[in-house]
């Protein structure tokens, strides 16, 4: 066999495999851009929850202002850490460990601010019986449990992603195209369950 026919199956042989590999390289960068791109999406459905949350605490504030003698100490409560937790945001192409900490500090220092408010609601029969508390109080129910499940979405799709950046030789390509690990969401210590805002108005005092 001639030397110029082995060459060309060799040059052959050569540009189908360089072939492989880029097709192999851009599906691969395509699935990542894909994966990526949705706990980037389901990162933002967590945040409009909680924004829903903040939306409805205002409300919720609101009415209990109109209370007399209501403890301005656990109102004002509310109010800050209400406000810390509507300007703690995160970007969705910054979902680091530190910024995903900072946001769930906020948040819970709010859970913590709620729960306290809810409990203080108690000792006011004109505010248990106030229908427009009861309305806000069941949104915020609702509104709690959509929160966990969105969280659980995200570390979900969060999850996924991670574990395929980190295969080899998946690895290879995250490395040269800059796809870094995307934090998850941990709850804090103790805050496991969604806040407890379903109260009994109707017990007996």
């Amino acid at each position: 066999m001639k030397k110029w026919i082995i060459g060309l199956i060799v040059i052959g042989v050569i540009g189908f495999i360089t072939f492989l590999f880029i097709s192999w390289g851009i599906r691969v960068n395509n699935t990542m851009v894909e994966m990526k791109g949705q706990a980037e999406v389901k990162w933002s459905n967590v945040e409009s929850a909680y924004q829903r949350r903040n939306d409805l605490i205002g409300n919720l504030v609101k009415t209990v202002q109109g209370a007399a003698d209501f403890e301005k100490s656990t109102l004002t409560e509310v109010i800050n850490a209400r406000a810390k937790a509507t300007s703690t945001t995160i970007d969705a192409s910054g979902l680091t460990a530190a910024n995903m900490a900072q946001f769930q500090q906020a948040q819970a220092g709010l859970s913590g601010a709620l729960s306290k408010l809810l409990v203080s609601v108690e000792r006011y029969p004109d505010l248990k019986s106030n229908q427009n508390f009861l309305a806000l109080q069941n949104q915020l129910e609702g509104t709690e449990n959509r929160i966990k499940m969105e969280r659980d979405r995200f570390n979900e799709v969060t999850g996924n992603y991670n574990i395929y950046i980190k295969k080899f030789p998946n690895s290879y390509i995250a490395e040269r195209n800059d796809f870094e690990k995307i934090a998850l969401y941990k709850s804090n210590k103790g805050s496991e369950n969604a806040v407890d805002v379903n109260f009994d108005f109707n017990k007996k005092e």
